[in-house]
Protein backbone atom coordinates (compact mmCIF):
# COMPACT_ATOMS: atom_id res chain seq x y z
CA UNK A 1 0.00 0.00 0.00
CA UNK A 2 1.27 3.29 -1.34
CA UNK A 3 2.24 6.01 2.02
CA UNK A 4 -0.58 7.94 2.49
CA UNK A 5 2.14 10.99 3.59
CA UNK A 6 5.74 10.01 1.43
CA UNK A 7 6.24 13.99 1.92
CA UNK A 8 7.72 13.21 5.34
CA UNK A 9 10.48 11.13 4.34
CA UNK A 10 11.68 14.01 1.93
CA UNK A 11 11.39 16.63 4.49
CA UNK A 12 14.49 18.74 4.35
CA UNK A 13 16.88 18.28 7.17
CA UNK A 14 15.71 19.45 10.74
CA UNK A 15 12.43 20.30 9.56
CA UNK A 16 9.99 18.04 12.21
CA UNK A 17 6.94 15.78 10.69
CA UNK A 18 4.80 18.20 13.12
CA UNK A 19 4.68 20.90 15.65
CA UNK A 20 3.76 22.16 19.26
CA UNK A 21 1.40 24.19 18.68
CA UNK A 22 0.67 25.03 22.68
CA UNK A 23 4.34 27.07 22.89
CA UNK A 24 1.49 29.99 22.66
CA UNK A 25 -1.90 30.81 23.55
CA UNK A 26 -2.43 33.22 20.92
CA UNK A 27 -1.26 35.76 18.79
CA UNK A 28 -1.20 38.17 21.81
CA UNK A 29 1.61 36.22 23.63
CA UNK A 30 3.43 35.62 20.17
CA UNK A 31 3.51 39.19 19.71
CA UNK A 32 4.33 40.15 23.47
CA UNK A 33 7.48 37.90 23.63
CA UNK A 34 8.60 39.52 20.89
CA UNK A 35 8.62 43.19 22.52
CA UNK A 36 9.91 42.14 25.55
CA UNK A 37 12.67 40.30 23.90
CA UNK A 38 13.66 43.07 21.03
CA UNK A 39 12.11 46.21 22.31
CA UNK A 40 15.02 48.41 20.34
CA UNK A 41 14.63 46.60 17.25
CA UNK A 42 12.88 47.87 14.01
CA UNK A 43 9.10 46.41 13.91
CA UNK A 44 7.55 48.14 10.93
CA UNK A 45 8.90 51.20 8.55
CA UNK A 46 7.32 53.29 6.60
CA UNK A 47 7.90 56.31 4.34
CA UNK A 48 11.45 56.23 6.27
CA UNK A 49 10.11 56.78 9.80
CA UNK A 50 10.47 53.07 12.33
CA UNK A 51 8.33 51.99 14.96
CA UNK A 52 10.28 50.00 16.97
CA UNK A 53 8.94 46.91 18.84
CA UNK A 54 8.80 49.12 22.44
CA UNK A 55 7.11 51.79 20.65
CA UNK A 56 4.30 49.01 18.97
CA UNK A 57 4.01 47.63 22.57
CA UNK A 58 3.07 50.95 24.06
CA UNK A 59 1.07 52.77 20.91
CA UNK A 60 -0.82 49.18 20.66
CA UNK A 61 -1.65 49.17 24.38
CA UNK A 62 -3.43 52.55 24.37
CA UNK A 63 -5.29 51.12 21.40
CA UNK A 64 -6.36 48.66 23.68
CA UNK A 65 -7.05 50.53 26.43
CA UNK A 66 -8.78 53.09 24.92
CA UNK A 67 -11.15 50.26 22.91
CA UNK A 68 -11.47 48.34 26.80
CA UNK A 69 -11.71 51.43 29.04
CA UNK A 70 -14.03 54.25 26.60
CA UNK A 71 -16.09 51.91 24.63
CA UNK A 72 -16.04 48.89 26.46
CA UNK A 73 -15.67 46.73 23.90
CA UNK A 74 -14.00 42.61 24.31
CA UNK A 75 -14.29 39.42 23.41
CA UNK A 76 -16.56 38.76 20.87
CA UNK A 77 -17.11 42.32 19.48
CA UNK A 78 -15.37 43.04 15.90
CA UNK A 79 -13.37 45.89 14.97
CA UNK A 80 -13.45 46.55 11.40
CA UNK A 81 -9.71 47.77 9.83
CA UNK A 82 -10.05 49.49 6.60
CA UNK A 83 -6.65 50.38 5.99
CA UNK A 84 -3.58 50.04 3.50
CA UNK A 85 0.06 49.71 4.72
CA UNK A 86 0.62 52.19 7.30
CA UNK A 87 2.14 51.73 10.57
CA UNK A 88 -1.51 52.88 11.99
CA UNK A 89 -2.03 49.09 10.81
CA UNK A 90 -0.37 46.95 12.99
CA UNK A 91 -0.85 49.37 16.16
CA UNK A 92 -4.77 48.84 15.54
CA UNK A 93 -4.23 45.29 14.39
CA UNK A 94 -2.47 44.02 18.16
CA UNK A 95 -4.46 47.23 20.03
CA UNK A 96 -7.73 44.98 18.77
CA UNK A 97 -6.56 41.71 19.08
CA UNK A 98 -4.90 42.43 22.86
CA UNK A 99 -8.55 43.79 23.93
CA UNK A 100 -9.58 40.36 23.03
CA UNK A 101 -11.45 41.67 19.84
CA UNK A 102 -12.19 39.87 16.66
CA UNK A 103 -10.50 41.86 13.71
CA UNK A 104 -12.19 41.96 10.41
CA UNK A 105 -9.87 43.07 7.22
CA UNK A 106 -11.38 45.49 4.48
CA UNK A 107 -9.91 45.83 1.65
CA UNK A 108 -9.65 50.24 1.09
CA UNK A 109 -10.75 50.22 -2.08
CA UNK A 110 -14.11 48.29 -1.51
CA UNK A 111 -16.93 50.42 -3.08
CA UNK A 112 -19.74 51.33 -0.57
CA UNK A 113 -21.85 47.90 -1.48
CA UNK A 114 -18.82 45.87 -0.78
CA UNK A 115 -18.20 47.38 2.46
CA UNK A 116 -21.65 47.59 3.37
CA UNK A 117 -22.06 43.72 3.10
CA UNK A 118 -18.97 42.97 4.94
CA UNK A 119 -19.67 45.45 7.87
CA UNK A 120 -23.15 44.36 8.10
CA UNK A 121 -22.07 40.60 7.62
CA UNK A 122 -19.63 40.88 10.19
CA UNK A 123 -21.74 43.09 12.51
CA UNK A 124 -18.80 44.87 13.43
CA UNK A 125 -19.05 47.63 15.69
CA UNK A 126 -16.07 49.94 14.91
CA UNK A 127 -14.22 50.46 12.04
CA UNK A 128 -10.44 52.14 12.03
CA UNK A 129 -10.85 54.15 8.32
CA UNK A 130 -7.86 56.00 6.28
CA UNK A 131 -10.12 59.49 5.83
CA UNK A 132 -9.41 59.34 2.07
CA UNK A 133 -11.94 56.42 2.16
CA UNK A 134 -14.19 57.98 4.81
CA UNK A 135 -16.57 59.31 2.26
CA UNK A 136 -17.06 55.57 0.89
CA UNK A 137 -17.89 54.69 4.75
CA UNK A 138 -20.31 57.26 5.15
CA UNK A 139 -22.20 55.87 2.27
CA UNK A 140 -22.59 52.76 3.59
CA UNK A 141 -22.46 53.19 7.62
CA UNK A 142 -26.77 53.90 7.77
CA UNK A 143 -27.17 50.46 6.71
CA UNK A 144 -24.82 48.74 9.55
CA UNK A 145 -24.20 48.18 13.15
CA UNK A 146 -21.20 50.08 13.07
CA UNK A 147 -21.48 52.81 16.57
CA UNK A 148 -17.77 54.12 16.85
CA UNK A 149 -15.66 55.17 14.17
CA UNK A 150 -11.72 55.69 14.00
CA UNK A 151 -10.68 58.17 11.16
CA UNK A 152 -6.74 58.54 10.76
CA UNK A 153 -4.72 60.17 8.05
CA UNK A 154 -1.32 59.11 5.74
CA UNK A 155 0.00 61.73 7.99
CA UNK A 156 -0.53 60.53 11.34
CA UNK A 157 2.70 58.28 12.37
CA UNK A 158 5.27 59.69 9.68
CA UNK A 159 6.43 62.84 12.49
CA UNK A 160 7.63 66.18 11.46
CA UNK A 161 8.59 67.85 9.48
CA UNK A 162 5.79 66.19 7.70
CA UNK A 163 5.42 68.35 4.18
CA UNK A 164 7.46 66.70 1.62
CA UNK A 165 6.70 63.00 3.47
CA UNK A 166 2.75 63.94 3.23
CA UNK A 167 3.02 64.98 0.12
CA UNK A 168 5.16 62.14 -1.46
CA UNK A 169 2.55 59.83 0.91
CA UNK A 170 -0.30 61.05 -0.84
CA UNK A 171 0.55 60.45 -4.54
CA UNK A 172 0.57 56.66 -3.42
CA UNK A 173 -2.85 56.26 -1.91
CA UNK A 174 -5.24 59.05 -3.91
CA UNK A 175 -4.16 62.65 -4.77
CA UNK A 176 -7.80 64.05 -3.14
CA UNK A 177 -9.68 63.74 -0.20
CA UNK A 178 -12.83 63.28 -1.11
CA UNK A 179 -15.46 65.30 1.17
CA UNK A 180 -17.10 63.06 3.87
CA UNK A 181 -19.05 63.82 6.93
CA UNK A 182 -18.70 61.28 9.62
CA UNK A 183 -20.50 62.25 12.91
CA UNK A 184 -19.33 61.43 16.18
CA UNK A 185 -16.20 60.16 15.01
CA UNK A 186 -12.65 60.02 16.67
CA UNK A 187 -9.20 60.96 15.23
CA UNK A 188 -6.61 58.03 15.66
CA UNK A 189 -4.07 60.22 17.33
CA UNK A 190 -6.91 61.59 19.67
CA UNK A 191 -7.80 57.67 20.82
CA UNK A 192 -3.75 56.74 21.16
CA UNK A 193 -3.81 60.11 23.34
CA UNK A 194 -6.52 59.35 25.45
CA UNK A 195 -5.50 55.51 25.68
CA UNK A 196 -2.39 56.35 27.17
CA UNK A 197 -2.92 56.83 30.58
CA UNK A 198 -5.64 54.05 30.78
CA UNK A 199 -4.50 50.26 32.04
CA UNK A 200 -4.13 47.95 29.28
CA UNK A 201 -7.26 45.24 29.37
CA UNK A 202 -5.45 41.85 30.31
CA UNK A 203 -7.63 39.31 28.16
CA UNK A 204 -7.53 35.82 28.66
CA UNK A 205 -7.30 34.22 25.43
CA UNK A 206 -6.85 30.64 23.94
CA UNK A 207 -6.68 28.46 20.83
CA UNK A 208 -10.37 28.14 20.51
CA UNK A 209 -10.89 32.23 20.48
CA UNK A 210 -11.70 33.84 17.05
CA UNK A 211 -9.06 36.41 15.92
CA UNK A 212 -10.15 37.09 11.97
CA UNK A 213 -13.35 37.15 10.14
CA UNK A 214 -11.28 37.16 6.86
CA UNK A 215 -13.35 37.44 4.33
CA UNK A 216 -12.82 35.29 0.82
CA UNK A 217 -15.21 34.21 -1.95
CA UNK A 218 -15.65 37.86 -3.19
CA UNK A 219 -14.93 37.10 -7.14
CA UNK A 220 -16.57 33.52 -7.14
CA UNK A 221 -19.59 34.89 -5.18
CA UNK A 222 -20.72 36.46 -2.02
CA UNK A 223 -17.85 37.07 0.25
CA UNK A 224 -17.78 35.17 3.53
CA UNK A 225 -15.94 35.25 6.65
CA UNK A 226 -13.91 32.58 7.13
CA UNK A 227 -13.19 32.06 11.36
CA UNK A 228 -9.70 32.30 11.68
CA UNK A 229 -8.84 31.77 15.48
CA UNK A 230 -5.61 32.61 17.56
CA UNK A 231 -5.14 28.83 17.54
CA UNK A 232 -5.13 28.44 13.37
CA UNK A 233 -3.11 31.70 13.27
CA UNK A 234 -0.14 30.92 15.83
CA UNK A 235 -0.07 27.18 14.33
CA UNK A 236 0.21 28.53 10.88
CA UNK A 237 2.84 30.76 12.20
CA UNK A 238 4.39 28.00 13.93
CA UNK A 239 4.25 25.85 10.79
CA UNK A 240 6.07 28.49 8.83
CA UNK A 241 8.64 28.77 11.44
CA UNK A 242 9.76 25.61 11.43
CA UNK A 243 9.88 25.43 7.69
CA UNK A 244 11.99 28.37 8.07
CA UNK A 245 14.81 26.99 10.52
CA UNK A 246 17.42 28.67 11.37
CA UNK A 247 17.32 30.39 8.18
CA UNK A 248 16.47 33.11 10.06
CA UNK A 249 18.13 34.97 12.97
CA UNK A 250 15.27 36.01 16.13
CA UNK A 251 15.67 40.17 15.86
CA UNK A 252 17.58 40.37 12.53
CA UNK A 253 15.37 40.29 10.06
CA UNK A 254 13.72 42.59 7.29
CA UNK A 255 10.91 41.24 5.32
CA UNK A 256 9.35 43.53 2.26
CA UNK A 257 5.85 43.88 2.90
CA UNK A 258 4.29 44.96 -0.65
CA UNK A 259 1.43 42.76 -0.33
CA UNK A 260 -1.34 44.55 1.31
CA UNK A 261 -1.84 43.55 5.36
CA UNK A 262 -5.76 43.15 5.05
CA UNK A 263 -4.87 40.23 2.99
CA UNK A 264 -4.50 36.78 4.54
CA UNK A 265 -0.85 35.75 2.67
CA UNK A 266 0.82 39.04 3.88
CA UNK A 267 -0.75 39.21 7.13
CA UNK A 268 -0.02 35.72 8.61
CA UNK A 269 3.55 35.45 6.65
CA UNK A 270 4.66 39.53 6.89
CA UNK A 271 3.02 40.57 10.22
CA UNK A 272 2.41 37.91 12.61
CA UNK A 273 6.11 35.58 11.24
CA UNK A 274 8.05 38.65 11.93
CA UNK A 275 6.07 38.82 15.87
CA UNK A 276 7.37 35.46 16.40
CA UNK A 277 11.00 36.24 14.96
CA UNK A 278 10.68 39.90 16.46
CA UNK A 279 12.15 40.92 12.76
CA UNK A 280 10.74 44.32 10.62
CA UNK A 281 8.19 44.85 8.09
CA UNK A 282 9.52 46.94 5.81
CA UNK A 283 5.41 48.78 4.46
CA UNK A 284 5.08 49.59 0.73
CA UNK A 285 1.95 51.22 0.56
CA UNK A 286 1.74 51.04 -3.26
CA UNK A 287 3.31 48.23 -4.82
CA UNK A 288 2.28 49.45 -8.40
CA UNK A 289 4.64 52.30 -7.91
CA UNK A 290 7.21 50.20 -8.82
CA UNK A 291 9.78 53.22 -9.59
CA UNK A 292 9.63 54.20 -5.51
CA UNK A 293 8.80 50.65 -4.48
CA UNK A 294 12.97 49.99 -6.08
CA UNK A 295 13.87 53.10 -4.14
CA UNK A 296 12.82 51.43 -1.59
CA UNK A 297 14.18 48.69 -1.79
CA UNK A 298 17.96 50.50 -2.39
CA UNK A 299 17.61 51.97 0.80
CA UNK A 300 16.53 49.16 2.94
CA UNK A 301 18.55 46.36 4.29
CA UNK A 302 15.97 43.61 3.39
CA UNK A 303 16.59 39.62 4.42
CA UNK A 304 13.23 38.28 2.70
CA UNK A 305 10.35 39.46 0.69
CA UNK A 306 6.90 37.99 -0.23
CA UNK A 307 4.91 38.25 -3.71
CA UNK A 308 3.00 37.28 -6.14
CA UNK A 309 3.78 36.31 -10.05
CA UNK A 310 2.96 40.25 -11.07
CA UNK A 311 4.87 41.57 -8.77
CA UNK A 312 8.09 39.89 -9.27
CA UNK A 313 7.48 39.89 -12.57
CA UNK A 314 6.79 43.93 -12.79
CA UNK A 315 9.94 44.19 -10.71
CA UNK A 316 12.52 42.27 -12.83
CA UNK A 317 10.65 44.76 -15.86
CA UNK A 318 12.01 47.27 -14.59
CA UNK A 319 15.47 48.72 -15.72
CA UNK A 320 16.55 49.72 -12.12
CA UNK A 321 16.30 46.27 -10.61
CA UNK A 322 19.33 45.17 -11.89
CA UNK A 323 21.24 47.77 -9.38
CA UNK A 324 19.31 46.96 -6.12
CA UNK A 325 21.80 44.93 -3.74
CA UNK A 326 20.28 41.23 -3.14
CA UNK A 327 23.37 40.40 -1.56
CA UNK A 328 21.69 40.05 1.77
CA UNK A 329 17.95 38.63 0.68
CA UNK A 330 17.85 34.92 2.25
CA UNK A 331 14.25 34.04 1.11
CA UNK A 332 11.50 35.15 -1.51
CA UNK A 333 8.29 33.79 -1.55
CA UNK A 334 5.60 33.82 -4.02
CA UNK A 335 2.00 32.58 -3.83
CA UNK A 336 -1.69 33.72 -4.14
CA UNK A 337 -1.17 32.24 -7.97
CA UNK A 338 0.86 30.19 -9.95
CA UNK A 339 4.21 31.11 -10.74
CA UNK A 340 5.41 30.61 -13.98
CA UNK A 341 8.94 29.29 -14.95
CA UNK A 342 9.89 32.69 -17.34
CA UNK A 343 9.46 34.90 -14.25
CA UNK A 344 11.10 32.36 -11.51
CA UNK A 345 14.06 32.08 -13.58
CA UNK A 346 14.37 35.23 -14.31
CA UNK A 347 14.48 35.84 -10.61
CA UNK A 348 17.20 33.87 -9.78
CA UNK A 349 19.18 35.02 -12.46
CA UNK A 350 18.97 38.48 -10.96
CA UNK A 351 18.98 38.20 -7.32
CA UNK A 352 20.92 34.58 -7.10
CA UNK A 353 18.36 33.07 -5.12
CA UNK A 354 15.22 30.57 -5.71
CA UNK A 355 11.96 31.92 -6.02
CA UNK A 356 10.20 29.58 -3.25
CA UNK A 357 6.31 29.23 -4.28
CA UNK A 358 4.17 28.03 -1.35
CA UNK A 359 0.56 27.38 -1.53
CA UNK A 360 -2.82 28.24 0.88
CA UNK A 361 -6.34 29.90 1.17
CA UNK A 362 -7.44 31.72 2.89
CA UNK A 363 -9.58 28.98 4.81
CA UNK A 364 -6.17 27.39 5.97
CA UNK A 365 -4.57 30.45 7.43
CA UNK A 366 -3.38 30.71 4.66
CA UNK A 367 -0.17 28.26 4.14
CA UNK A 368 -0.66 24.59 2.61
CA UNK A 369 2.45 23.46 1.24
CA UNK A 370 5.61 25.24 0.27
CA UNK A 371 9.00 24.03 -1.32
CA UNK A 372 11.97 22.97 0.65
CA UNK A 373 13.70 26.29 0.49
CA UNK A 374 17.23 24.80 -0.26
CA UNK A 375 15.46 24.18 -4.00
CA UNK A 376 18.06 25.17 -6.21
CA UNK A 377 15.57 26.50 -9.47
CA UNK A 378 12.19 26.28 -10.37
CA UNK A 379 10.32 22.94 -9.64
CA UNK A 380 6.67 23.98 -11.20
CA UNK A 381 5.11 22.68 -7.95
CA UNK A 382 3.39 24.50 -4.99
CA UNK A 383 5.83 22.14 -2.58
CA UNK A 384 4.84 19.68 0.28
CA UNK A 385 2.53 19.90 2.59
CA UNK A 386 4.32 21.77 6.17
CA UNK A 387 4.16 20.29 9.68
CA UNK A 388 1.06 18.46 10.85
CA UNK A 389 -0.66 19.22 7.52
CA UNK A 390 -2.24 16.30 5.64
CA UNK A 391 -3.41 16.39 2.28
CA UNK A 392 -5.27 14.17 0.43
CA UNK A 393 -6.50 14.30 -3.24
CA UNK A 394 -10.19 13.16 -3.58
CA UNK A 395 -12.41 12.54 -7.14
CA UNK A 396 -15.40 14.19 -7.56
CA UNK A 397 -17.29 11.48 -5.02
CA UNK A 398 -15.35 11.98 -2.06
CA UNK A 399 -12.74 8.82 -3.12
CA UNK A 400 -9.04 8.85 -3.08
CA UNK A 401 -7.73 8.57 -6.40
CA UNK A 402 -4.36 6.65 -7.49
CA UNK A 403 -1.49 7.35 -6.94
CA UNK A 404 -0.39 9.75 -10.25
CA UNK A 405 -3.35 11.14 -10.90
CA UNK A 406 -5.24 14.46 -10.25
CA UNK A 407 -7.82 14.81 -8.19
CA UNK A 408 -9.34 17.94 -6.07
CA UNK A 409 -6.85 19.28 -3.07
CA UNK A 410 -7.97 18.34 0.42
CA UNK A 411 -6.75 19.78 3.54
CA UNK A 412 -6.50 18.63 6.97
CA UNK A 413 -4.77 20.27 9.76
CA UNK A 414 -4.57 23.04 12.97
CA UNK A 415 -4.26 25.79 10.25
CA UNK A 416 -7.97 24.80 9.00
CA UNK A 417 -10.70 27.41 9.88
CA UNK A 418 -12.94 27.25 12.25
CA UNK A 419 -16.15 27.82 9.34
CA UNK A 420 -17.46 30.32 7.58
CA UNK A 421 -19.16 32.97 9.68
CA UNK A 422 -23.01 32.90 9.96
CA UNK A 423 -23.26 30.36 7.28
CA UNK A 424 -23.33 26.85 8.10
CA UNK A 425 -24.68 25.46 4.52
CA UNK A 426 -22.01 27.32 2.85
CA UNK A 427 -19.23 25.35 5.98
CA UNK A 428 -20.84 22.20 5.19
CA UNK A 429 -20.14 22.55 0.82
CA UNK A 430 -16.33 22.46 1.93
CA UNK A 431 -15.74 21.17 5.08
CA UNK A 432 -16.62 17.62 6.32
CA UNK A 433 -16.96 16.13 9.73
CA UNK A 434 -13.78 14.97 9.63
CA UNK A 435 -11.98 18.05 9.34
CA UNK A 436 -11.48 17.81 5.52
CA UNK A 437 -10.97 20.98 3.65
CA UNK A 438 -12.48 20.88 -0.19
CA UNK A 439 -9.87 23.71 -1.62
CA UNK A 440 -11.71 23.46 -5.17
CA UNK A 441 -8.13 22.76 -6.48
CA UNK A 442 -7.23 19.89 -8.99
CA UNK A 443 -3.86 18.70 -8.03
CA UNK A 444 -1.35 15.81 -8.62
CA UNK A 445 1.39 14.36 -6.53
CA UNK A 446 4.74 12.34 -7.25
CA UNK A 447 6.43 9.86 -5.38
CA UNK A 448 8.09 12.45 -3.44
CA UNK A 449 4.83 13.65 -2.13
CA UNK A 450 5.62 16.87 -4.26
CA UNK A 451 2.63 18.71 -5.23
CA UNK A 452 1.43 20.00 -8.53
CA UNK A 453 -1.47 22.14 -8.85
CA UNK A 454 -3.32 21.43 -12.25
CA UNK A 455 -6.31 23.73 -11.75
CA UNK A 456 -9.17 25.25 -10.65
CA UNK A 457 -12.41 23.21 -11.02
CA UNK A 458 -14.03 25.94 -12.59
CA UNK A 459 -11.35 27.43 -14.51
CA UNK A 460 -10.79 24.52 -16.44
CA UNK A 461 -11.99 24.70 -20.37
CA UNK A 462 -13.23 21.37 -21.96
CA UNK A 463 -12.20 21.26 -25.81
CA UNK A 464 -13.52 18.52 -27.59
CA UNK A 465 -13.49 16.45 -24.51
CA UNK A 466 -10.20 17.18 -23.60
CA UNK A 467 -9.56 19.18 -20.10
CA UNK A 468 -6.97 22.16 -20.77
CA UNK A 469 -5.79 23.94 -17.87
CA UNK A 470 -5.00 27.74 -18.63
CA UNK A 471 -2.03 27.20 -15.79
CA UNK A 472 -0.26 25.24 -18.25
CA UNK A 473 -1.34 27.38 -21.30
CA UNK A 474 -0.48 30.62 -19.80
CA UNK A 475 3.00 29.22 -18.15
CA UNK A 476 3.93 28.28 -22.01
CA UNK A 477 2.97 31.50 -22.87
CA UNK A 478 4.47 33.71 -20.72
CA UNK A 479 7.98 32.13 -21.85
CA UNK A 480 7.42 34.09 -25.29
CA UNK A 481 10.00 37.01 -25.00
CA UNK A 482 7.31 39.52 -26.49
CA UNK A 483 4.72 38.59 -23.39
CA UNK A 484 4.47 40.53 -20.56
CA UNK A 485 1.50 39.30 -18.85
CA UNK A 486 -0.93 36.46 -20.21
CA UNK A 487 -4.25 34.73 -19.33
CA UNK A 488 -6.53 31.96 -20.89
CA UNK A 489 -9.82 31.61 -20.61
CA UNK A 490 -12.83 28.74 -22.52
CA UNK A 491 -14.83 30.38 -24.91
CA UNK A 492 -17.71 28.75 -26.28
CA UNK A 493 -17.47 27.16 -30.03
CA UNK A 494 -20.08 25.43 -31.60
CA UNK A 495 -17.28 22.48 -32.96
CA UNK A 496 -15.78 21.78 -30.06
CA UNK A 497 -17.63 23.31 -26.84
CA UNK A 498 -14.97 25.35 -26.28
CA UNK A 499 -11.84 26.79 -27.27
CA UNK A 500 -8.93 28.42 -25.41
CA UNK A 501 -8.96 32.58 -25.55
CA UNK A 502 -5.53 34.49 -24.83
CA UNK A 503 -5.56 37.91 -23.26
CA UNK A 504 -1.98 39.28 -23.65
CA UNK A 505 -0.07 42.41 -22.32
CA UNK A 506 2.77 42.93 -24.97
CA UNK A 507 6.23 43.50 -23.74
CA UNK A 508 7.34 43.69 -26.80
CA UNK A 509 5.22 46.17 -28.93
CA UNK A 510 5.90 44.82 -32.67
CA UNK A 511 4.63 41.14 -31.10
CA UNK A 512 1.44 39.78 -33.45
CA UNK A 513 -1.29 37.73 -33.35
CA UNK A 514 0.61 35.37 -36.17
CA UNK A 515 3.60 35.00 -34.51
CA UNK A 516 2.51 34.33 -31.05
CA UNK A 517 0.05 31.88 -32.94
CA UNK A 518 3.03 29.87 -34.50
CA UNK A 519 4.74 30.25 -31.24
CA UNK A 520 1.83 28.27 -29.48
CA UNK A 521 1.85 25.97 -32.43
CA UNK A 522 5.16 25.07 -31.42
CA UNK A 523 5.24 24.47 -28.29
CA UNK A 524 0.97 22.99 -26.93
CA UNK A 525 -0.75 20.16 -28.94
CA UNK A 526 -3.68 21.23 -31.53
CA UNK A 527 -6.64 21.32 -29.11
CA UNK A 528 -4.69 23.69 -26.52
CA UNK A 529 -3.69 26.17 -28.92
CA UNK A 530 -5.49 29.16 -28.59
CA UNK A 531 -8.29 30.09 -31.39
CA UNK A 532 -8.56 33.81 -30.09
CA UNK A 533 -5.86 36.31 -29.38
CA UNK A 534 -7.18 39.93 -27.81
CA UNK A 535 -3.80 42.37 -27.02
CA UNK A 536 -4.92 44.63 -23.51
CA UNK A 537 -2.78 47.09 -22.07
CA UNK A 538 -3.68 45.73 -19.01
CA UNK A 539 -5.38 42.38 -17.40
CA UNK A 540 -8.03 42.84 -14.71
CA UNK A 541 -6.54 42.14 -10.96
CA UNK A 542 -7.39 41.32 -7.49
CA UNK A 543 -6.25 43.80 -4.79
CA UNK A 544 -2.80 41.60 -4.45
CA UNK A 545 -2.14 41.50 -8.22
CA UNK A 546 -3.58 38.16 -9.25
CA UNK A 547 -5.07 37.89 -12.65
CA UNK A 548 -8.62 37.60 -12.38
CA UNK A 549 -9.87 34.95 -15.02
CA UNK A 550 -13.32 35.12 -13.27
CA UNK A 551 -13.62 39.18 -15.27
CA UNK A 552 -12.21 38.21 -18.71
CA UNK A 553 -15.12 35.30 -18.78
CA UNK A 554 -17.72 37.80 -17.50
CA UNK A 555 -17.04 40.40 -20.23
CA UNK A 556 -16.84 37.26 -22.92
CA UNK A 557 -20.17 36.54 -21.55
CA UNK A 558 -21.45 40.53 -21.69
CA UNK A 559 -20.28 40.62 -25.94
CA UNK A 560 -21.76 37.06 -26.51
CA UNK A 561 -25.20 38.28 -25.51
CA UNK A 562 -25.20 41.95 -27.21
Amino acid sequence: MADPRPWLAHYPPGVPAAIDAGKFASIVAMFERSCAQHPQRPAYSSFGKVLSWADLDRQSAAFAAFLAGEWKLGKGDRLAIMLPNLLQYPIALFGALRAGLTVVNVNPLYTARELQHQLEDSGARTIVVLENFAATLQESLGKTRVEHVIVTSIGDQLGFPKGPLISFAVKHIKKMVPTWSLPGHLRFGDVLRRGTGMPAPKVQLGHGDTAFLQYTGGTTGVAKGAMLSHGNMVTNTLQLAAWVGDLFTQGEEHIITALPLYHIFSLTVNAILMAYFGGENVLITNPRDIPAFIKTLKKSRWTAITGVNTLYNALLNHPDFGSVDCSQVKFALAGGMAVQRAVAERWKQATGIPLIEGYGLTETSPVVTANPLDIKDYTGSIGMPLPSTDVALRDDDGRDVAPGESGELCVRGPQVMQGYWNRPEETAKVLDAGGWLRTGDIARMDDHGMLYIVDRKKDMILVSGFNVYPNEIEDVVAQHPGVLEVAAIGVPDEHSGEVVKLFVVKKDPALTEDALKRYCHDELTGYKRPKYIEFRSELPKSNVGKILRRALRDEEKQRATH
